[in-house]
């Protein structure tokens, strides 16, 4: 029966692009469903709008781009592994929960990966898709897992700024007038993950060929993303009044924006090289 259902789906026109894309297209749209869902509950619709239901510009480029890419695959046959692989991610993305989509994803984009051919624009859409899962998956667990550091070590980055003390993730205003304290949301990791995430989503569409030089250009979107946010919440160090200022869902949207030119702009720089060949 199995051998049937390929039969069919290959002689209609169907191929693996199309087979894929229809898993990543619903797993996203599960995965993406929860994070607004959470985000509204928290926030409230008008603070969780203004912060685009806390889903980065970036992720939804990202998956854009790299369902786009898998779609561009029209040569490749639906096999009996795909088919057998598909059911029990479905059942997997089924599930009332957004974590376990994205973990579906990240098995889908493993097995694109092992079995996809290199560079064609199926592997190239899995490896986007795949770094998609970092920022609304595994960054998360590995905080999960390493809270009390990282939030130390913002905290210590902040307390040099300010030349203040900290006790643990609580750092002394500017003023000497109380205490800052650094939460999971004011947390590097995650600027750190979107940077990696855009760095990918570019060099992937660009078809940019990996080399040592990446490493640089890498690092240097990670590194950019972080001092901006140190030095947003040094600002917010300094007394309470900065504090009440910059603490806020414009505030934080105005330090996206800042973010994420920095990063497209790095990646872009990153890439440069290969559009110029192209040209």
């Amino acid at each position: 029966m199995l051998q049937k259902a390929i039969a069919k789906i290959n002689s209609s026109g169907g191929n693996r692009g199309e087979l894929f894309a229809s898993l990543y297209i619903i797993g996203c749209a599960n995965g993406v469903t929860a994070r607004i869902t959470e985000s509204i509950q928290s926030k409230g619709l008008l603070d969780a709008a203004i912060e685009m239901f806390g889903v980065s510009i970036i992720v939804w480029a990202a998956c854009f781009v790299g369902v786009s890419l898998i779609l561009d695959d029209r040569k490749g046959e639906v096999q009996k592994a795909d088919l057998v692989l598909s059911a029990p991610l479905l059942l997997l993305i089924a599930l009332p929960v957004g974590a376990a989509s994205w973990l579906a994803l990240t098995i889908l984009s493993l097995y694109v990966l092992i079995f996809g051919q290199p560079g064609d624009s199926l592997r190239r859409g899995a490896i986007v898709l795949l770094a998609v899962t970092v920022p609304m998956l595994w960054s998360r667990l590995i905080f999960n897992l390493f809270a009390r550091f990282v939030l130390e070590i913002d905290a210590t980055l902040v307390a040099w700024m300010l030349g203040t003390h900290r006790t643990g993730n609580l750092v002394e205003f500017a003023d000497h007038s109380g205490s800052l304290a650094i939460f999971p949301a004011c947390s590097s990791l995650a600027n750190v993950s979107l940077a990696l995430l855009c760095w990918v989503t570019v060099s992937q569409f660009a078809r940019h060929k990996w080399s040592s030089r990446d490493i640089f250009w890498c690092l240097l979107a990670c590194f950019s993303v972080v001092a901006v946010n140190v030095l947003r919440i040094s600002l917010m160090g300094v007394n309470a009044s900065f504090y009440t200022m910059l603490h806020g869902s414009i505030s934080e949207s105005l330090l996206s924006i800042v973010m994420l030119g920095l990063v497209l702009s790095i990646s872009l720089a990153g890439v440069r090289h290969d559009t110029v060949l192209r040209t």
